[in-house]
């Protein structure tokens, strides 16, 4: 990087601290320590003044009272701890500056490379934070490099001379995540408050650095601190290539220098190297491939992303070295196998990304007809070496490097999974493949797509992905398709290099996204309250069916009493107990009315038939006001009715059963089991819990526990359709299934649905085929290329 030659040093033993009684340079100082700890100070407040909204919005969206219970009690926690939290943190950065001024400060540690599968949960919530701290600074470095650079010359002017480094900078994004972390150490928060106090601190303070460097820069230059200092980003040199190599392997492009900041770190210019353009460059992705041990690669893959890369580098190597004609993932050719076998030179970084340009200036000319078919990942394999070849100036010599090949085969297999997907639709599964062209320039510029969680391009299809899954089905989630074809669109036609348009792009579809959430929540929310009602009217009509079944027990009384009691007064009795409950009065004359009347129907002694005759007004009395209550019966009707029953008690009592018999007059069919529906057989057809296998048994236990939220796939008529638990009652054991629209589809009894899962015809879905798409492409990928080379994983 180039700037003007720097003052000539003061002598070695003068000091910031000695410098600082010169009236210039201590205002200079106090100057600046005053504009960072105000901003600081301002940045800081933002992320308590959030802190409240975005717990109780967490705590409405928990899984259970026990999740929900811990934000509310976090809310009051933070409150207490808010003001020893900021006077620590505001305590630290000020004693840092003062150890710069002193030259005492220390650089910042690290985190040190750690295997995230063996870590014990102390150890494994410090790696956590770690990793938090460590992404939150590295996207203020991506994003500020610019500015970061000349605050770093200037503060080494000042120190002497003495070269500063990136993380021994008082006012680096390191320093100020890691005192937010320092922080946060005493606190007893656990590690699910931290990681959202975390999130509020990454938006509020660590995203807003880039206005506090350029005030920080500018008041160094009006000051004549370095006022023409350049910046230009540096062309990382190129990795060596084994000796047998003709020529060393070129970088990875990417893409000429913008006016925004650039994605990764630069340093100071170097003069390029033979074969070397001066066109900036970020480092490439493959040349991080060693930077960390791939780990044991014989085992499941790694949760550290970074290894996972690594290994995954590793692995395709081998692969590649085996057989490179082999199939990977998906059944696509290595694109070195494209090459001719007789290459000897490899394409430059510029070649390679001209090539890439071409075929997203391709995609962008005719994507209205290519958007409605799957872009093939060998198809677009063979346009990229044909691009290459036919432009190429030494045509038929020349090839892909082995590290810039293993990229663009390990994006393709990303895009051959999309396709593969079972748990997109195939539209999203189409529009998704026609990024593969764009995101292959961002893995050949930016390995942080593979190793970094929160990088906007992953976060952005892993974002697509979800809804797709989500809400991609039938209804008025429809218009999530459009959305997806414009993202896409935009992508295609947009992207020149700027990761800028990822982080728009996603912050505008997660907030459409956001709308179809609310929108599917909402109607579960109707289906959940709707199954509330209906359930409680199958709980009332099962236990009127009790009361019926009870007064019928051993008794064979005439059909006209047994479908009266059955079709009609079991719905006079859920009446009853809706209006009154089950320890009222009127419920318990309800119960003891079927009762009379079950046993009216039977033949009797005298002394039976002398105690019916005294209860025959009283019970008739009550079967009108029944009917009455029940609705749907004229005053003739009721009378013809109840002349028809003690008809029917005196042709028992007069031992006539032919008689009886002839007396069956046609009841209306049950109001309430017409209203239920389906719903209304559930309690008849479910099979008893007395009668289910242990193994059902032992499901039935297991369900009984399981959280609201969880996805089940059932096949229905021979197809697979997954279904989310919205609801369980307690009284009727029943549960409630939506799709992903939020529309109520089953209702499914605890034992039905333990003896549906016993039968394979019903299983919950793990969480991992849940996750993001990106982690469970890699995962897979990763699983193949064990498999490829010879490996095989543990079991998991």
């Amino acid at each position: 990087m180039s700037n003007q030659p720097p003052a000539t040093p003061t002598p070695a033993s003068s000091t910031l601290a000695s410098r600082g009684i010169q009236p210039r340079f201590g205002e200079l100082m106090q100057g600046c320590h005053k504009l960072v700890m105000n901003r600081l100070a301002e940045h800081l407040s933002g992320v308590f003044g959030q802190v409240d909204d975005t717990l109780f919005e967490c705590a409405e969206k928990a899984e259970n009272n026990q999740v929900q219970t811990l934000f509310f009690d976090s809310m009051r926690d933070i409150r207490k701890q808010r003001a020893q939290i900021e006077r620590t943190y505001h305590q630290q950065i000020a004693q840092s500056f003062a150890d710069f001024i002193d030259g005492k400060l220390q650089p910042r540690d690290l985190p040190s490379q750690l295997d995230a599968d063996k870590l014990s949960l102390v150890q494994n919530e410090d790696y956590e934070e770690s990793l938090l701290v460590t992404n939150m600074s590295s996207r203020v470095k991506a994003r500020c490099a610019q500015s970061l650079f000349a605050l770093e010359q200037r503060l080494a002017l000042l120190n002497n001379g003495k070269k500063l480094s990136e993380d021994s900078n008082p006012f680096g994004p390191l320093a100020i995540a890691q005192t937010f972390r320092d922080a946060l150490t005493p606190t007893p928060f656990p590690l699910r408050i931290k990681t959202i106090l975390y999130m509020l601190f990454d938006q509020h303070m660590m995203q807003n650095l880039d206005s506090l460097y350029e005030a920080l820069n500018q008041r160094l230059i009006e000051a004549g601190v370095l006022p023409n200092l350049k910046y230009s980003a540096q062309r990382a040199s190129s990795r060596p290539a084994p000796s047998s190599a003709p020529e060393p392997a070129p970088e990875i492009p990417a893409e000429p220098p913008r006016a925004t900041a650039p994605a990764t770190h630069s340093q100071p210019h170097t003069a390029p190297s033979p074969g070397q353009t001066g066109t900036a460059s970020t480092a490439p992705a493959t040349a991080a491939y060693q930077a960390v041990e791939p780990g044991d690669l014989s085992g499941p893959p790694s949760g550290d992303p970074a290894v996972l890369f690594s290994g995954l580098a590793t692995l395709l190597s081998e692969h590649r070295q085996h057989d490179v004609d082999a199939p990977l993932l998906g059944g696509t050719r290595s694109i070195a196998s494209f090459a001719p076998r007789d290459a000897t030179r490899t394409y430059s970084a510029n070649e390679l990304l001209d090539a890439l340009n071409r075929l997203q200036q391709q995609s962008a000319n005719d994507l209205s007809q290519r958007l409605h078919k799957p872009q093939a990942v060998e198809g677009l394999k063979a346009d990229l070496q044909q691009q290459l070849e036919s432009h190429s100036s030494l045509p038929g010599q020349q090839k892909l490097s082995d590290q810039e090949a293993d990229v663009i085969d390990l994006v393709g297999m990303l895009f051959d999974f999309i396709l593969d997907d079972d748990n997109l639709p195939d539209n999203c599964k189409t529009a998704l493949s026609h990024l593969h062209t764009p995101y292959l320039k961002v893995a050949l510029q930016d390995k942080a797509l593979f190793t970094q969680h929160h990088h906007p391009a992953r976060r952005l299809l892993n974002s697509m992905a979800q809804a797709g899954v989500l809400y991609g089905g039938e209804g008025d989630e429809r218009g999530l398709l459009a959305k997806m074809q414009w993202v896409v669109e935009r992508v295609i036609h947009g992207f020149a290099g700027d990761l800028q348009l990822f982080e728009s792009l996603l912050d505008e579809f997660n907030e459409y996204a956001a709308t179809l959430q609310h929108k599917v929540e909402l109607r579960e929310r109707r289906a959940v309250e709707a199954a509330k009602g209906r359930d409680k009217l199958l709980g009332a009509r099962q236990l009127a069916i009790d009361v019926v079944a009870t007064a019928l027990n051993e008794r064979t009384p005439p059909a006209i009493i047994r479908n009266f009691l059955e079709l009609t007064w079991a719905d006079v009795l859920v009446f009853v107990l809706l209006r009154h409950g089950e320890r009222s009065e009127e419920w318990q004359r309800a119960s003891e009315v079927a009762e009379q009347l079950a046993w009216s129907g039977t033949p009797l002694d005298a002394n039976g038939r002398e105690r019916l005759s005294g209860l025959r007004i009283a019970l008739l009395e009550d079967l009108r006001k029944g009917l009455e209550l029940l609705g749907g019966y004229h005053e003739d009707g009721i009378r013809r009715l109840l002349q028809d029953i003690v008809a029917c008690q005196h042709a028992v009592q007069a031992k006539q059963p032919l008689i009886a018999a002839k007396l069956n007059p046609t009841l209306p069919t049950s109001q309430l089991g017409a209203m239920l529906g389906e719903d209304a057989e559930l309690a008849t057809s479910a099979p008893r819990a007395s009668g289910l296998s242990p193994r059902a048994q032992q499901l039935v236990k297991e369900l009984e526990s399981i959280e609201f939220g969880t996805w089940f796939e059932f096949v229905i008529n021979g197809q697979p359709r997954e279904l989310k638990l919205s609801w369980f009652s307690p009284t009727t054991r029943n549960y409630m299934f939506v799709d992903h629209s939020g529309q109520r589809v089953a209702i499914k009894p605890l034992t039905l649905l333990a003896s549906e899962m016993e039968q394979g015809l019903a299983r919950i879905i793990t969480p991992e085929r849940a996750g993001p798409l990106v982690d469970r492409a890699l995962n897979a990928i990763y699983r193949v290329l064990q498999r490829f080379t010879g490996r095989t994983a543990e079991a998991t």
